[in-house]
């Protein structure tokens, strides 16, 4: 922030950016009375924040009108929300104090802003460190839980920080470049997945952009450029997909609108990185949503009359039936309903088709503001309580006392960025699970008791093991015995952190046993790798692993024979402590010249530049994980010893440390003149196979590129061949160039690259 007396311009823009707030408020407002607290709530912060500046150079005022306009246009929140997003860094940022907030707006608004106050990092660390029991790498992660905490008051406390959260996002290109990284990042972590947890799929959608135009720059432009290209080559198709339904409904007697959408770059990409297919290989690109007012006279349901409209549009077109998706009969977790079914057009297009009551939408564009909403007039929907029993989960996870800080933010994390199935007991009743749920979670979710007897499970009338994992419709039978007990075997397949939880706690009554399996556990990882247990070694593994300083060492092999520690997180640690020891790192790195001024700023603000010329620099480590090549957009984690490990910026680990200790964010640059190096990457292929098509790849690779190939793997079935090629190349334009050749060859349908 930067403080200069505000220009006519300045003020102009002020009254403009208000002035539409203040008319989108003025609709949701109840009486005049509520729009005087709006217009005392602005006039306050106005002046609170009057001649301070952002980054961009406009008036700081802004930004709190920005997230005032989300709150009520994209959230649908009332006017204390609106106030309160207006008032949400006059706390932090001013003279002005809560008890201020609190004489001046009264309780509520006082106590909503005072949970958006952002947590300030004292000079006094160590104190605060010992007061709360965390280490310093873990005040991120506390801030996040401070965060989630307000869910247990206030849930609009979340719903503003997310409108807050995207303000920020819209605005990051003024962010220094490792700030920019570390905000994306924990957006991706954690805020998109609360978004959509929360219903906001307009918010996770444009955050989903933004942070793949900030970290795959070109896969971003190019994607906007495809789409852009296709709806309008595409336009006049879709129209003519409309205009039958169109026809139908209205002589059905529906009241209704049809709205056109098209997938975002960022679901493009995501679908494109998963199935491993080029854009011409997303078939769904395009989604026709059907938005209908039930009728009052009618004798069918809300959920029949969708059902009608399903049944007219795939009496005027053929459907895909594994495409049909009923949030009818079974809305989401974050209450979203609809159906949704893919139909092909006459020019041979595959359409999505949403089909949504006018409640159902509203629900769908504001989330859980609109599902409370209509809760509050009465409206009681047939599955309208999912929202309520996950909130009452999380608030559960939240109050733990035996949870940490990073604990909760993985517990979280996973829960948000779970899907779920349905499941049925012998007697028919519906359960609801985590994908990925095996038969103990199952049992878990019926009683403790029941999960701590179970020997065996009938999945659907057959006998099968515990670790059996579930799907959509079966029905699961538990079989105990009286003399059975947890085993510490169950921790490799139980997912749920409720299951987890309950064997967790088991486990303490039997502590020596469970730190001597701990030991032998950790032991035997080490053996693998051939790492010595030796206490140094020990104590390494223990600081990797995030336990604070004092935690002894007893603890941690505890916490590993109770499963709190999975032997995958112990595997992966001692793995890159082996790498950082004996791994394929280079002693190429180092720092960008900077004058003495610059090197008194922050590290994070420096460049670390990767060169093969300057022996006596800074080393590196290029991270296994998604093996990252010169040209590719990269994030850099700086260790103590200034090793840095860089990683492709949309890595999903590289994002899940940004979002837990993003002081250790730096920003590498790839430096022109690397090209004596050569980084390991794998392209996949598919396509028809033909006689001498393999030759020709591989001479291509080999004899015209240049370049070394290290594993070779190919199958055909059906005269479809599959297979992939593992080599070394300098850098991404010559991946890029090859990739492009290798195209153009007889009988290959797609050539990606892929992660080894």
């Amino acid at each position: 922030m930067s403080f200069s007396q505000f220009t006519e311009q300045d003020h102009e823009l002020i009254r403009r950016e208000y002035g539409a707030l203040a008319e989108a408020a003025a609709k949701r407002c109840a009486n005049e009375r509520e729009f005087a607290v709006v217009q005392k709530a602005f006039d306050f912060a106005n002046e609170a924040h009057k001649n301070v500046r952002r980054r961009s150079g406009e008036p700081y005022i802004i930004h709190p009108i920005a997230v005032a306009r989300i709150v009520v246009s994209d959230i649908g929140l009332g006017y204390k929300s609106i106030s309160a997003a207006l008032l949400h860094d006059v706390v932090e940022d001013t003279q002005y104090t809560v008890e201020d907030i609190k004489s001046l707006f009264g309780d509520k608004i006082a106590s909503l802003v005072d949970g958006l106050t952002k947590i300030k990092v004292v000079l006094d660390n160590e104190e605060k460190n010992k007061k709360n029991d965390i280490s310093s790498q873990s005040l991120q992660a506390e801030n996040f839980k401070r965060i989630l905490l307000t869910l247990n008051d206030d849930v609009r406390v979340v719903l503003i920080k997310l409108a807050d959260r995207l303000h920020n996002c819209r605005t990051i290109e003024f962010m220094p470049e490792y700030k920019r990284d570390k905000i994306l990042s924990e957006t991706m972590f954690i805020f998109i997945p609360l978004a959509h947890r929360l219903g906001l799929y307009g918010i996770k959608s444009e955050m989903e952009d933004i942070w793949l135009k900030y970290k795959e720059p070109g896969a971003y432009n190019e994607l906007s450029g495809l789409i852009s290209r296709n709806v309008s080559d595409k336009s006049k198709e879709i129209d003519d997909f409309i205009a039958p339904i169109d026809t139908a409904l209205t002589q059905a007697g529906f009241s209704f609108e049809i709205r056109k959408r098209v997938k975002s770059p960022y679901s493009i990409w995501k679908k494109m990185q998963s199935k491993n297919i080029p854009f011409d290989q997303v078939y769904d690109l395009y989604a026709v949503r059907i938005i209908f007012d039930p009728s009052s006279d009618s004798k069918e349901t809300e959920r029949d009359q969708c059902y009608h409209i399903f049944s007219i549009i795939t009496g005027i077109y053929r459907y895909k039936p594994d495409r049909i998706r009923d949030w009818v009969k079974h809305p989401k977790s974050n209450g979203y309903e609809a159906l949704h079914c893919t139909v092909l057009g006459e020019r041979g297009i595959w359409i999505e088709v949403q089909i949504r009551s006018r409640r159902m939408n509203d629900i769908a564009e504001k989330g859980i503001a609109a599902h409370w909403a209509y809760k509050k007039n009465g409206y009681i929907g047939e599955n309208d309580s999912e929202m309520d029993k996950w909130l009452a989960k999380v608030k559960e996870i939240l109050v733990n006392p035996d949870v940490n800080a990073l604990e909760l933010l993985d517990i979280i994390h996973n829960d948000l960025t779970s899907s779920e199935i349905v499941v049925f007991t012998p007697k028919g009743e519906q359960k609801t699970v985590p994908k990925g749920s095996t038969a103990l979670d199952f049992a878990y979710q019926i009683h403790s008791e029941i999960g701590n007897h179970a020997i065996a499970a009938k999945v659907n009338m057959k006998l099968v093991p515990l670790s059996q994992i579930l799907k959509t419709g079966d029905q699961v039978e538990i079989i105990s015995a009286e003399d059975g007990q947890p085993r510490r075997e169950w921790f490799q397949f139980l997912i749920t952190r409720r299951a987890r939880s309950i064997v967790s706690d088991w486990f303490k009554s039997h502590r020596s046993e469970t730190v001597d399996a701990g030991k032998s556990i950790m032991e035997e990882q080490l053996s693998i790798l051939g790492i010595k247990p030796t206490e140094d070694n020990i104590r390494k593994i223990h600081q990797a692993l995030g336990f604070p300083g004092e935690t002894d060492i007893e603890e941690m092999y505890y916490r590993t024979g109770s499963g709190a520690v999975k032997v995958e997180d112990i595997a992966a640690t001692a793995r890159e402590f082996k790498e950082e020891k004996t791994g394929w790192s280079f002693p190429w790195f180092r720092r960008s010249s900077s004058s003495d001024k610059d090197k008194e700023k922050d590290k994070n603000q420096e460049t670390f530049i990767i060169n093969s010329r300057n022996p006596d620099g800074h080393k590196y480590i290029i991270a296994t994980c998604c093996n990252p090549i010169p040209g590719d957009p990269v994030t850099g984690f700086l260790s103590p010893d200034g090793t840095v490990t860089v990683h492709k910026k949309t890595c999903s680990v590289a994002g899940e440390m940004a979002s837990k200790h993003g002081d250790l964010v730096v920003i590498p640059k790839w430096e022109e003149g690397v090209e004596d190096l050569a980084f390991p990457v794998r392209i996949t292929f598919r396509g028809i196979d033909r006689v001498g098509l393999l030759n020709e790849i591989s001479r291509y690779i080999s004899l015209v590129m240049g370049l070394n190939m290290r594993k070779i793997s190919f199958s055909t079935d059906g005269g479809i061949f599959d297979g992939y090629i593992d080599f070394y190349v300098h850098d991404k334009e010559a991946l890029d160039k090859m990739i492009r050749k290798l195209s153009s060859i007889e009988g290959i349908q797609n050539v990606i690259r892929t992660d080894i």
